[in-house]
């Protein structure tokens, strides 16, 4: 009866059913953590009773009060079980962040309660060193204040809410205060907590910029300073602000020294099968992981962590990323899938994403390649070997406030051989072009990627994978054909600028190792040659731009009137 009052009483003094919402998921919040002898189930059957009064009230039919009052007690309803739940996920680090963050939005039009769970959510994800998980709490706690704080104030040296957040993360839109039942903060009396203050905002930034550095992620803390020192300026904090660029010159120092050579993440698709996952069962998901984490490691935590909670026996790992039937899998046991995956860019994003930063952060869409046979095996030989590329997108972009994300849809594509060996042209040509523009130059790397590329005797290198596609007759060619050349002739450049830079990082001692490289890579040209015919342009090319220097030195020589004596 007390709740059907919260819910009824209000309604007589005004058309808005925002207050309701805010009063009676703040009397739930008080109810849950203040109390340790509620009853969940006499709470759930309230609820219930009282969406069947809203659906069976005839004189409000014709109005939006019942489908108002069914969404908030399903909402309600998921608060309560997901509270409830979070006890029995202790040990279930990903499941108890989803738990936390569905909570989180359940809080929505209670400003100050959500932005207590994602505060939660930090000290959380903090407590397992999951630094840039953290950092994004905060971020996001940040949007939601700054979304208020606008509201209330709209100072111009304030961030214009949510939105002036996007540079870090696009997720962050999710604290837009835009909805139909928003309330006046100054009317009703909610975001009145500290932290709904400027120096609260500050100091939700500061801690998201000291986690971000923590996680080598020096770009995004610097657009959180970005937001922070038109605060700082308005009010001559002169302090602050010389606090704030010395430690943006620290991190651009860092990105000096080692911002190609950064490993930001790992990233493993993880499939569950079976009705013992409750909830999960078909369920998939983009888990991002600590930097280098290798797939055995990550696969056994899986294992072992279900296990326990499940059973030993009933848990089953599937060793390959073939697509899954669940029709042909033990239904009394429960099966785990996991596939390592990479971020995946179309080529037009690559120019656009150059940096390590710029593609391991704010990332959507994964790939993972399932290699093949017509015979039935994985692999053979080249001109046998297919491959399956799928293409995963997730709910959120990654990184975010946890750490995995729903997979909400994917691509497959199908791959002959041909298309195979362009693919794998284009990975060395990346891995090339990466070696040249890393800072500082590792030379090791660069010969290892530089001697494996140009061996003529590998049996699956690049000079094998010319000989099988490009050694026909040209009626018989086709655009993949033409694409692969292409390849081709850009490896044979990428190989040439290698060689000339290896040439100046080498010590005296290496000098014979190098002219054993050029050898080889003449051989590699000489032999190439006949199916892509790279040389002669680069003669005439070389020939071309000797021409136009002497032009060059001509003219300069009649123009000063010397004789070059």
């Amino acid at each position: 009866m007390y709740a059907c009052f919260c819910l009824t009483v209000p309604l007589s003094f005004s058309q808005s059913f925002a207050r309701v919402k805010v009063q009676a998921t703040v009397a739930l919040s008080t109810i849950v953590a203040g109390s340790t002898t509620f009853n969940e189930h006499h709470l759930r059957r309230s609820l219930k009773t009282i969406m069947l009064y809203g659906d069976n009230d005839r004189g409000m039919e014709d109005s939006s009060f019942p489908e108002q009052v069914r969404e908030l007690s399903i909402n309600l309803h998921h608060i309560l079980l997901d509270t409830v739940k979070m006890q029995e996920f202790q040990d279930d680090p990903e499941m108890l962040m989803d738990l936390m963050y569905r909570i989180s939005k359940g809080y929505k039009n209670s400003p100050d309660l959500r932005l207590t769970w994602l505060q939660a959510m930090a000290e959380k994800n903090s407590q397992m060193k999951n630094h840039t998980e953290a950092a994004m709490c905060l971020v996001h706690a940040a949007a939601l204040v700054s979304e208020y704080l606008y509201l209330l104030e709209g100072k111009s040296y304030l961030p214009i809410g949510c939105v002036a957040f996007q540079n870090i993360s696009p997720n962050v839109l999710e604290e837009s205060a835009t909805s139909e039942d928003t309330l006046a903060p100054e009317e009703e009396g909610i975001c009145t907590g500290k932290m709904f203050s400027e120096q609260g905002l500050i100091g939700l930034m500061e801690q998201a910029a000291a986690l971000f550095k923590e996680a080598q992620l020096y770009e995004a803390m610097n657009e959180v300073y970005r937001l922070v020192m038109p605060i700082y300026e308005e009010r001559r904090a002169y302090q602050s602000l010389e606090k704030v660029h010395r430690s943006l010159s620290d991190c651009y120092q860092q990105l000096l020294h080692k911002g190609s050579h950064r490993f930001l993440g790992t990233y493993f698709r993880v499939g569950f099968y079976g009705l013992i996952f409750g909830d999960l069962d078909r369920a998939e998901f983009v888990y991002k992981e600590a930097a280098l984490t290798q797939l055995g490691e990550f696969s056994l935590r899986l294992q072992n962590l279900y296990s326990e909670k499940l059973g030993k026996d009933k848990i089953e790992l599937l060793k390959d990323s073939k697509t899954i039937d669940p029709s042909t899998l033990d239904p009394a046991k429960g099966h785990i899938q996991v596939t390592f995956v990479e971020p995946y860019f179309e080529e037009w994003e690559l120019k656009e994403r150059l940096s390590v930063f710029d593609r391991s952060f704010n990332i959507r869409r994964f790939v993972f390649n399932t290699p093949y046979t017509k015979g039935g095996k994985a692999h053979g030989e080249i001109d046998t070997q297919c491959m399956s590329k799928t293409i995963l997108i997730t709910k959120d972009t990654l990184p975010y406030v946890k750490k995995r994300s729903t997979v909400i849809n994917f691509e497959r594509v199908e791959m002959n051989p041909l298309q195979v060996a362009i693919i794998g042209m284009q990975e060395k040509i990346i891995s090339l072009r990466n070696c040249l523009i890393a800072r500082p130059p590792d030379t090791k790397l660069l010969q290892m990627r530089l001697q494996g590329g140009i061996a003529t005797t590998v049996n699956q290198g690049p000079f094998a994978i010319a000989k099988c596609f490009l050694d026909v007759p040209l009626k018989e060619q086709t655009h993949d054909h033409h694409r692969l050349r292409v390849c081709f002739k850009e490896f044979a450049r990428r190989c040439q600028e290698a060689l000339d830079l290896n040439k100046h990082l080498i010590t005296e001692e290496q000098h014979e190792y190098q002219h054993e490289l050029a050898r080889n890579f003449r051989d590699f040209q000489n032999k190439l040659e006949p199916m892509v015919p790279t040389k002669k342009k680069h003669k005439r090319s070389r020939d071309r731009a000797l021409k136009n220097i002497a032009t060059a030195r001509t003219s300069r020589l009649f123009s000063t009137g010397s004789t070059g004596d």
